[in-house]
């Protein structure tokens, strides 16, 4: 009895203090939108070296584009101190503190500059460099790992993520879902498994064990892929793009972004314009699947239509864009999306 009457005192100072209702979770916002981004070291970001470049690239992101972060930053990092589980303005780095600019970060600069002015993106980007994709599957992950050397950095970076980057995405993503919606997810992978057929099958097990995991369905929450660096940049794993681009077939709501005329920092990474330019396209390919009308510059899809007859001039291979401008012409609407190149990365 005493009990029972501690128990009915505590509820009634509570309902005192909550005005006499019963507090509830705060539904989450469907003006926020959430993409997970996962691969390897292009959706890290490869390492910029030259602090004129890197002041340029921090520069201007707008406070809508928020990014959750899956690591802790060092307080002398070049993003300052984060906190893993915590919400940030998603100034680059994106992936952790010694990465570079990736794709992730112009989709959402490209989409926050389109969308409706009290819509915001958050990013929840999860990378490790020169990983094969078993790396995120949700039961395989192990025995890649085992397969590897203690001292692979591959296997450190691991670490970094409770040694299991998938379930970290997961993990991140229940959390996200608390405040917003998880609207598409974004890969870039696929140096490491270079000319593995079983590839496309592989993507699907783990796109699937995440639309499960997070209680999602396929047809509100889109893949976009990335290709790797193409065969006109001289990407040393640019065969791969074909078996990339076969993913729809597999996936069908899979979207393969093309690569061309990316600009590389090398044969395997692009350099920061490479990266503005993709990022940009996955945005582009990403605002009509949101229901919303296609921007004027028409997405960079792969692989390309065969090429249209030409007529009254050289025809064009719909949906390619020249450069950082669309097929039209028009350069992409979002802000600084599309400027001057800087210099390259160096590692």
């Amino acid at each position: 009895m005493k009990h029972s009457f501690t128990l009915l005192a505590a509820t009634g100072l509570l309902l005192l203090a909550t005005g006499g209702r019963a507090q509830t979770p705060a539904a989450p916002d469907k003006n926020f939108q959430i993409y997970l981004s996962f691969g390897q070291s292009n959706m890290e970001g490869f390492p910029i070296r030259d602090d004129a470049t890197w002041a340029e690239l921090q520069k201007d992101v707008d406070p809508r584009f928020r990014l959750l972060a899956a690591v802790d930053f060092a307080a002398g990092s070049r993003a300052g101190e984060r906190k893993a589980g915590e919400w940030y303005p998603a100034i680059p780095p994106l992936c952790r503190s010694d990465s570079g600019l990736c794709p992730a970060d112009y989709f959402g600069r490209t989409l926050v500059a389109n969308l409706p002015k009290e819509v915001r993106v958050g990013v929840i980007n999860v990378a490790v460099a020169g990983c094969k994709i078993e790396l995120f599957d949700k039961t395989g992950y192990k025995e890649h790992l085992a397969s590897l050397p203690p001292n692979d950095f591959k296997v450190n970076i691991a670490k970094l993520y409770g040694g299991n980057p998938y379930q970290r995405l997961v993990d991140l993503g229940r959390q996200a879902q608390k405040v917003g919606v998880i609207k598409g997810i974004l890969l870039h992978q696929g140096e490491s498994n270079s000319g593995d057929q079983q590839w496309p099958a592989k993507v699907k097990a783990i796109y699937e064990d995440l639309l499960k995991d997070l209680n999602l369905k396929a047809a509100d929450v889109p893949l976009l892929v990335g290709e790797l660096v193409a065969k006109d940049q001289r990407g040393g794993t640019a065969g791969m793009n074909a078996i990339i681009d076969e993913l729809p077939k597999t996936i069908p709501t899979a979207h393969v972004i093309s690569a061309e005329g990316c600009t590389p920092a090398n044969n395997l990474h692009f350099d920061p314009a490479g990266y503005k330019e993709l990022g940009t396209r996955y945005a582009v390919a990403m605002i009509p699947l949101l229901g919303l009308k296609p921007l004027d510059r028409q997405p960079v899809i792969a692989p390309p239509a065969p090429a249209a007859p030409a007529r009254g001039g050289a025809g064009g291979r719909r949906g390619r864009g020249q450069g950082a401008a669309g097929g039209n012409g028009n350069a992409a609407p979002a802000p600084a999306a599309t400027p001057p190149p800087e210099a390259g990365a160096a590692k």
